[in-house]
């Protein structure tokens, strides 16, 4: 199977630079190998290890040379709790550390990284269904569930994102990431070496750091809506990323006014993409295409949607229908490690992926995600209402911070639309939170409006800047 490193084995002239520390594509695959020959040692014992995914070279050093040697990674969040490092490490039985593990092994041994270390880079061959990776959940709806990433699927989801953005080896990517998830280390990481192009992980994602890579000759951003909503109430340090090629936000919707004062700053429409750990990226918005706030894009290559409703009907592709979005294609995942009830439970008899969203599709393919099926789907007085719409809608409103719309059981109505604000002032009251109804309700139908404003001082949110609505609902 493809070598996933293969381009940075040839590349010349970029760096790759994380936690402060700066390595050629030589040096860094050097490294890489000195440790897949140590890990290698260990086999056939060991088929999974087990990574304190720290923002440091020593974590992307750890997942090379782990790959290299054709085992399992396990990217562990350094942020994790006792319970969930616990659960993860039973659940996957990973058989060492690899670099600098946490405080607590948890009885595990380790195999140690030095930057230092140079061997010969030969990656162990492995089959297009070996699994690269156990990337975790978030544990939303239970424990955590591992989910199984195969070189196929990795192969061909940086493969479809390079063609739909451009991307390119002569790209120096930049962004402050985490490392143990698809977007900061499967797309942040995996990308821009499979291209053998630059890295720069900034550390802490501020504005004035996305602002001094840009500097330093970055030419593609990757970020969150947290952080480009701060880059855009930082007008001297967004100014920064004129120049850049391309901006891309993921793992939560971009507020249409972030992406409107970003336009205004850098002369840049941000791209927006969709996907989640099951299926790797399946929707983007292309380098040519023309990006709109609120729309993910169109299908990768290779990637087939469609939408459904309760009963399996089809939804009608008219940009406003939403329906239970489904996929299928080469990105998705092997399954759920150790949880064949939970795998089983997520395809169709036809095969099709339940990603569990709620979507709608534009006649021209273009695809608007309204949220969670769980709990973005509102189903009020008889309407299907999407909590997306409402809150784009009020973030529209120049008293609204920050929002969020949830569904609250109602005896009446079945569910009452409830709005979550921070308010831009002190003015968080009676009289703004009828405003923001009405305002709510002349922008779009009567029956979208919110039956209730409740006033916060922040928006529960996990470490991707996702807000938690079960949080809100609870």
């Amino acid at each position: 199977m493809t070598d996933l490193l293969g381009a940075l084995a040839q590349s010349r002239g970029r760096t790759v630079t994380v936690g402060g520390t700066t390595m050629t594509p030589p040096d860094l695959l050097a490294a890489a190998a000195a440790v897949a020959d140590a890990v290698t040692g260990r086999l056939p014992a060991v088929e999974r290890v087990a990574v304190h995914a720290t923002p440091t070279m020593e974590t992307v050093v750890a997942v090379l040379g782990a790959l290299a040697a054709g085992v399992t990674v396990v990217p562990v969040p350094p942020d994790s709790g006792v319970a969930e490092v616990r659960h993860v490490l039973a659940d996957s039985a990973p058989g060492c550390w690899v670099g600098e593990p946490p405080a607590d092994r948890h009885g595990l041994d380790h195999v140690p990284v030095d930057l230092a270390g140079r061997a010969s880079y030969r990656p162990r061959e492995v089959g297009e269904d070996h699994a690269d990776f156990v990337l975790y959940t978030s544990g939303t709806t239970g424990l955590p569930k591992g989910v199984l990433l195969p070189r196929r699927a990795l192969v061909a989801g940086l493969d479809a994102l390079a063609e739909a953005w451009a991307w390119t080896g002569d790209d120096v990517l930049a962004h402050g990431l985490p490392l143990f998830h698809v977007h900061g280390l499967v797309l942040g990481v995996l990308g821009p070496l499979r291209l053998g192009g630059g890295l720069l992980h900034v550390g802490r994602p501020t504005p004035e750091a996305y602002a001094e890579a840009a500097r330093a000759g970055a030419t593609l951003f990757f970020g969150v809506p947290t952080v480009w909503g701060r880059i855009a109430d930082a007008p001297e340090h967004a100014k920064a990323l004129t120049d850049a090629r391309l901006l891309v936000s993921g793992s939560a919707a971009l507020p249409a006014p972030v992406f409107e004062r970003l336009e205004e700053l850098t002369g840049h429409r941000v791209v927006e993409r969709y996907g989640m750990s099951e299926t790797l990226i399946t929707v983007a918005t292309r380098a040519d295409g023309s990006a709109r706030p609120g729309w993910v894009g169109v299908p990768v290559a290779g990637v087939e949607t469609r939408l459904r409703t309760d009963d399996g009907a089809d939804v009608p592709h008219d940009g406003e229908s939403a329906g239970a979005l489904e996929v299928r294609g080469p990105t998705l995942f092997a399954g759920y490690l150790n949880r064949h009830d939970a795998t089983a439970a997520c395809w169709t008899d036809d095969g099709w992926f339940r990603t569990g969203d709620v979507a709608a599709i534009a006649p021209d393919g273009r695809h608007r995600i309204v949220g969670r099926a769980s709990v973005d789907l509102i189903k009020s007085g008889g309407y299907r209402i999407g909590a997306g719409e409402i809150e784009s809608t009020l973030l529209g409103h120049p008293a609204v911070a920050e929002c969020a719309v949830v569904g609250l059981p109602d005896a009446d109505l079945g569910q009452r639309i409830v709005a979550f604000v921070v308010a831009r002032d002190a003015r968080a009251d009676d009289a703004l939170a009828a405003e923001l109804t009405a305002y709510v309700g002349a922008e779009l139908s009567a029956h979208k409006r919110p039956r209730e404003v409740r006033f916060v001082d922040a928006l529960p949110r996990n470490e991707m800047g996702k807000v938690q609505k079960t949080r809100l609902r609870g």
